[in-house]
């Protein structure tokens, strides 16, 4: 099976911050902390927004660092290792204040390694 590209990596990145959006449409913190549904699903997507930025390239990354791939990847290895210590404040404001800003700057590395394919 051929290896995913860092632009496939990216766009999963933005599925799971759009699938975590509506998921927690319309909802406060604590109907989120008393929904174990919306928090395993919101859970699930962000494990793969780590997975994700955990498998884009070092070059990637290093030419992109006002992403904070660590954060990112340090958070799935909570939700996945520390499982029983995640803090739904935290999680919610994760998902309230980093995911719109992270969204808009996947959008414009998607975009920035696009053209550089075209123009290869």
């Amino acid at each position: 099976m051929k290896d995913r590209s860092d632009i496939d990596r990216l766009k999963d990145i933005n599925r799971a911050i759009q699938k975590i959006e509506k998921y927690t449409e319309n909802l406060f913190l604590e109907e989120f902390e008393n929904n174990e549904m919306v928090q395993d699903a919101v859970f699930k997507n962000f494990e793969v927004i780590g997975e994700a930025a955990y498998k884009v390239t070092k070059k990637t990354k290093a030419e992109h660092q006002e992403i904070e791939w660590r954060k990112i990847e340090a958070l799935r290895h909570k939700l996945v290792h520390d499982y029983y210590e995640i803090d739904m404040v935290i999680v919610w404001n994760t998902k309230e204040k980093k995911l719109p800003e992270l969204f808009d700057l996947i959008i414009d590395l998607i975009e920035k390694l696009e053209a550089d394919e075209k123009s290869l």
